[in-house]
């Protein structure tokens, strides 16, 4: 979607979660002058174009809950040679600072100021010009500003260390598409040939790895048999072998689907959290929910954020064995765990919570929903269809 603000042509998506933080970055484009039309609300299509972007701004009130605002820095930027963006909202679970982006862009032209919460930014030369950049830690969000960045750059990019998860191969297949001169796809390192306009594009975008990551492990907690359809097993490799490392049993049983059965009593198994092709961030709420139901001790090693375990004290007061040294977690089971009102911290971590009500006895109220809705579409809807017990008590807001 920030995509759409590198051109003055329309910009067709299709396949989009009809969740909160999409309607929020809807918002947000249409603040800056983009005209965003659905057929229907919520929507699965979005037409985006953006002829002129009468606000180079991405002001706090609506950036405040999503921190993928900081995706319009890039493409603004490197559009209209100016750009300020609220420094970004979301989930609590760590710094997530985004000095990567800022020296990025620094490195192809860009004189960057953080002031009064705003980062305000201006090419130089009017123009940004390529660079060779090289992270210091990979950066997904990092990544995909310097792509969208150095497209309408003048002369060509070297992204070194990039990010390799699928939702960068996704951007960079929807850039060309617009007209981008991009190579290296699936490797850490990069090469964006500027150009000097980009047009419009029609584009599906690739299925929800993590909202799939997280019905196989709600299959495999509760001892279930469960089909999960419109997914990319490949993209889900390694929650694929950490389930069958615990004793799952999880198929592919079609181009797009995978199915997971799972003994009631599964066995422990370590995990750490690592960047793509490695076990996602994302699921290690969802993985230590499951945890809890395993045989023996499990260690969870969080490598990505330092402050991810704040869904732990939550399980413990389930009845989860769980105990925290730093960014390790070892969580023993099998627990007897018991439904308790609990507050979600995070987006992940109330998918966690959502799993170990489904095994916990008795009734689990998850306070703070605001932030399932923000990655999960219709999932009280999904999972009721599965044979849970569950209900949206009211409608959260904020």
């Amino acid at each position: 979607m920030a995509a759409s603000l590198l051109t003055a042509e329309r910009v067709s998506l299709h396949n989009i979660p009809r969740v909160r933080d999409i309607v929020t970055m809807a918002k947000l484009l249409a603040f800056m002058g983009a005209k965003v039309e659905v057929d229907s609300f919520p929507a699965a299509d979005y037409s985006i174009e953006a002829q002129a972007i009468t606000h180079a701004e991405a002001p706090y009130e609506l950036v405040k809950t999503m921190r993928a605002s900081i995706l319009t820095l890039g493409p603004t930027l490197a559009r209209l040679g100016i750009a300020r963006v609220s420094l970004p909202g979301g989930c609590a679970i760590g710094a997530r600072p985004v000095d990567l982006h800022l020296s990025a862009l620094e490195k192809m032209g860009a004189e960057i100021a953080t002031t009064h919460g705003y980062i305000e930014a201006r090419a130089r030369r009017g123009r940004l010009h390529g660079a060779r950049i090289r992270f210091d830690k990979i950066t997904v969000t990092g990544t995909e500003n310097v792509l969208m960045a150095a497209a309408l750059a003048d002369g060509e990019t070297i992204l070194e260390n990039a990010a390799r998860e699928p939702e960068i191969g996704d951007l960079i297949e929807l850039l060309r598409k617009m007209g981008a001169k991009i190579s290296g796809d699936g490797t850490a390192e990069l090469k964006i040939e500027g150009v000097q306009r980009l047009g419009g594009a029609n584009h599906t975008v690739i299925p929800d790895r993590i909202e799939a990551g997280t019905f196989l492990v709600a299959g495999a907690i509760t001892g279930g048999d469960l089909t999960v359809t419109n997914c990319d097993p490949e993209h889900l490799r390694a929650t694929i072998a950490l389930l069958q490392k615990a004793g799952a049993i999880v198929e592919t049983t079609g181009p797009n689907c995978l199915r997971v059965r799972a003994p009631r009593k599964l066995a422990a198994a370590d995990v750490t959290t690592e960047e793509y092709p490695g076990f996602a961030t994302d699921m290690q709420a969802q993985y230590m929910a499951l945890a809890t139901q395993t045989n023996g001790a499990s260690t969870i090693d969080e490598k990505i954020f330092e402050n991810r375990f704040l869904h732990a004290s939550e399980m413990m007061r389930m009845g989860a064995n769980i105990s925290i040294d730093g960014h390790r977690a070892i969580v023993r089971g099998p627990a007897a765990l018991s439904g308790t009102t609990v507050q979600a911290s995070d987006l992940r971590a109330s998918a966690g919570l959502v799993l170990a009500g489904l095994v916990a006895s008795g009734e689990t109220i998850v306070e703070r929903v605001y932030h399932i809705d923000r990655g999960y579409e219709r999932i009280v809807e999904k999972l009721k269809a599965l044979g849970a017990v569950i209900a949206r008590v009211h409608s959260q807001t904020q």
